[in-house]
């Protein structure tokens, strides 16, 4: 995710100092990426430096309102016409456990397939159940709700297809870890937010 031409495209609409532009960046995307304050201030500052943004003078209430500049958007534009590189995917946590865990001896790989399918068939329903409750949210959040169903999906059937990968494959046989079950309080999305319809 680019905090940077996040917090320009908030900028696109007006100017707004760091408290706005957090509880913009949140609303728009469910709180699913929560934002700390001293990260947008920082990206403020960087965003200034590199003449994206110009810093405007304090409110009354000491306040200091940010806008987007000329340049800054030609950066957003360019940003907005750029597809978004799926390079770093492969090295995602669960991705790098499975390959780790095939390499590992005495790794039950088919243990691990299958606690990170309950998990994530757990988080979908949470999803669905959020998106039926949700219908008339806003068009931001429902696009997040709805990326977030179609990466949980595609999870599972990755998982399926692994699982079978894995099964044809000659691996050592696995030794038992002893691992405390995770709550399931764990495996559903905080999602503290009042919604006005």
């Amino acid at each position: 995710m680019s905090v940077k031409h996040s917090l320009l495209a908030l900028l696109e609409r007006g100017p707004a100092y760091g408290y706005q532009l957090r509880a913009a960046f949140e609303s728009a995307t469910g709180n699913t990426w929560p934002l700390n304050i001293g990260q947008v201030y920082t990206t403020l500052n960087r965003l200034e430096r590199d003449e994206l943004v110009e810093a405007l003078p304090e409110n009354d209430s000491g306040q200091r309102p940010y806008r987007i500049t000329e340049t800054g958007r030609r950066h957003l534009a360019g940003w907005f016409a750029s597809p978004v590189q799926a390079a770093d995917r492969p090295r995602d946590e669960l991705t790098i456990k499975l390959a780790l865990a095939v390499t590992t001896p005495g790794v039950d790989v088919a243990d691990v397939i299958q606690r990170q399918r309950g998990a994530t068939l757990r988080l979908l329903q949470e999803y669905t159940r959020l998106k039926a409750a949700e219908e008339h949210a806003e068009l931001a959040w429902r696009l997040v709700l709805e990326s977030m169903i179609f990466r949980a999906e595609a999870e599972i059937r990755w998982l399926d297809h692994t699982e079978a990968v894995v099964a044809r494959a000659e691996l050592p046989a696995p030794f038992p870890f002893a691992v405390d079950e995770p709550d399931s309080a764990d495996a559903t999305p905080e999602r503290n937010r009042t919604r006005t319809h």
